[in-house]
């Protein structure tokens, strides 16, 4: 055979190949080794777009052989349109069991159709999915699940219908009934573990934490975890199962809402164990930018078709886990210490829910690390990010309690430097007191007591002279032809005549104990106490001699002074008063005067008789 006629032959073959119908995948053998049989291998798919075709056609379908072999085994296929038939032949070669449970593991589909052809032509119709109530199942089980008649060593059809708004993922399965229980008894652990160990435990510890702290971390950490968990919850089919199994609606509503619930918890989060505002304000503002975004998400899933809604916010999650990668990442790289667990624990978080949005969008297989990652990474997540924040919070207790101290050695400080100054300013105002009460108390010309205080220390020294019977000496002092001192030095002369004639008292007084003050005018007064008679008069004479024995100067000019002294002797038991006591020792002044002036006259009973 000549090389053209082989490339003729080859040629011809695979047009052959090409025209006939796409070969037609063997049937899945039920035997007693095979209780519980995933059926990928054993089935073909056909697309249809628009969501018409019966069942009937498509039985046709298959037995012509357009339906084509699942890529690659894959039961993953990220969002389609419309309706996806897959269509597979059933052969039970077990003889105990006849009775079996096909189970479709993913629980967000919205119709599921399972079509059974006998080989008597006879046609078995069951449905299933979150758009019919949950009883509609033929077990109480979240994942769509139907129990199927497959009669010994007789071959039967299967034609499954599956629409969905949501990912489309059609990882079926066969199981008799012991080992789905198997099966059902494993899962079931998981999740208790999973939801009761994890979650649960988390959020109420951070709960006891908030309640007490009010710490802002923990709280928005506890929304993380309970929006985490509703959509975990929503995800596996067990919100529709126990929470609303009579609502459709809601179990499909549910998931967007949880959803944003989740994300907006989570960035919340970030922004404040991070403390964004403070050490990453630009970052912060990205991060409120993608908590608004699913605001609006979660809004407008009440009035968005479902697929335009969960479609943007599942790829967000990939530009948001970055995002979140590289806040961690600077964070650590300008310092900041609690990032280090934060990273790590968001590490797992990350790698599990990008495997799950890459089965969602049909990048990767669905298998035991991709379905179940998600669960995985978030409880090493959540654990984590406690250590993490029971590590930031002792951080935060030591800095705090170094603040504290710092804080309470500059209040010391600053303690001791008011109390000195306040120390000195009240040392101050005491003298400034003092120096007020003096000034209130004496003249201000002379520097002697006035008129107001001398009279209430000359009453107390009454009282006390009374109760030792000691007798008072009253001087009254009065300058003589003053008004011509005025008149013809004039008036600041007469204010150094008047300051002069204080000093002079002072200093001749003094040493008697007397209490001296300016009466008012020229006129002074003077008590001095235990001194009466004789003596009382020569003191009184011995004054008036210094008065006009010593001149003032004054401007260059020399002034001669001279005083009348009107004397008074207050005895005790007299019973004469203040009053009466100046008023007699005025009437002897005014005698002093009317006998010339510059004399000392004594009133009557100042020499005893």
């Amino acid at each position: 055979m000549s090389i053209k006629t082989a490339w003729f032959a080859l040629l011809a073959l695979w047009l052959a190949l090409a025209a006939s119908p796409a070969r037609a995948a063997g049937p899945a053998v039920l035997d007693t080794g095979n209780e519980a049989l995933p059926l990928a291998p054993y089935l073909s798919m056909k697309s249809d777009p628009e969501g018409r075709t019966d069942a009937a056609a498509m039985f046709s379908q298959a037995a012509q052989g357009n339906f084509s072999p699942l890529p690659g085994d894959s039961t993953a296929f990220g969002f389609t349109r419309g309706a996806t038939w897959f269509h597979g032949r059933l052969y039970n070669q077990n003889s105990r069991e006849q009775r079996w449970l096909l189970v479709l593991h993913y629980p967000l589909l919205d119709n599921v159709d399972v079509y059974l052809r006998y080989p008597d032509g006879r046609v078995e119709h069951m449905a299933s999915g979150d758009t019919l109530p949950f009883s509609a199942r033929s077990i109480r089980y979240r994942h769509p699940n139907f129990w199927v008649e497959l009669p010994q060593r007789t071959e039967v059809e299967l034609l499954v219908r599956v629409a969905s708004r949501s990912s489309l993922q059609v990882p079926l399965a066969v199981y008799t009934p012991g080992a789905f229980a198997e099966l059902e008894r494993d899962s079931q652990f998981g999740i208790g573990v999973f939801y009761g160990g994890i979650l649960v435990a988390l959020l109420c510890y951070n709960l006891v934490l908030w309640l007490s702290l009010r710490d802002a971390s923990h709280f928005w950490y506890m929304c993380h975890v309970a929006g985490f968990g509703l959509v975990m919850f929503c995800l596996n089919g067990l919100a529709f199962e126990y929470l609303w199994p009579n609502s459709p609606w809601w179990a499909n509503q549910a998931i967007p809402v949880s959803m944003a619930i989740s994300q907006i918890a989570m960035h919340q989060f970030c922004r404040v164990f991070l403390e964004l505002e403070d050490r990453q304000p630009r970052a912060d503002k990205v991060s409120q930018a993608l908590i608004l975004f699913f605001v609006l998400m979660g809004v407008a899933s009440f009035f968005v078709e479902y697929r335009t809604v969960v479609r943007p916010m599942t790829l967000a999650v990939f530009p948001g886990a970055l995002f979140i990668l590289y806040l961690a990442i600077n964070s650590i790289r300008l310092g900041y210490a609690p990032a280090r667990v934060f990273l790590l624990a968001w590490a797992f978080l990350l790698l599990g829910t990008a495997l799950y949005a890459s089965v969602s969008f049909g990048l990767l297989p669905k298998n035991f690390f991709t379905e179940y990652g998600i669960q995985i990474g978030s409880a090493m997540e959540i654990i984590l990010l406690s250590f993490a924040l029971a590590y930031r919070y002792a951080r935060l207790r030591g800095e705090n309690e170094r603040l504290v101290h710092e804080h309470n050695e500059q209040l010391e400080r600053h303690v001791a430097r008011r109390t000195s100054e306040l120390s000195t300013a009240l040392e101050q105002l005491a003298e400034a007191n003092q120096r007020l009460r003096e000034s209130n108390r004496r003249d201000a010309l002379t520097g002697l007591f006035n008129r107001k205080h001398f009279r209430e220390v000359f009453e107390h020294q009454l009282h006390h002279a009374n109760e030792h019977r000691q007798s008072l000496g009253v001087l009254l002092i009065d300058l003589d032809h003053f008004k011509d001192v005025n008149d013809t030095h004039g008036h600041l002369a007469g204010d150094e005549c008047l300051r002069w004639l204080g000093r002079c008292l002072h200093d001749s007084l003094v040493e008697h104990g007397a209490l001296m003050a300016r009466f008012g005018g020229e006129e002074f007064v003077a008590v001095l106490p235990d001194t009466e008679g004789e003596r009382l008069l020569n003191v009184a004479e011995v004054l008036r001699l210094r008065i006009c024995g010593e001149p003032v100067r004054y401007a260059g000019n020399s002034i001669t002074l001279s005083a009348s002294i009107g004397v008074y002797v207050l005895r005790p038991g007299s019973g004469i008063g203040v009053d009466d006591a100046l008023h007699r020792a005025d009437d002897a002044l005014y005698v002093a005067k009317s006998r010339g002036r510059n004399c000392v006259q004594a009133a009557e009973g100042v020499i005893p008789d």
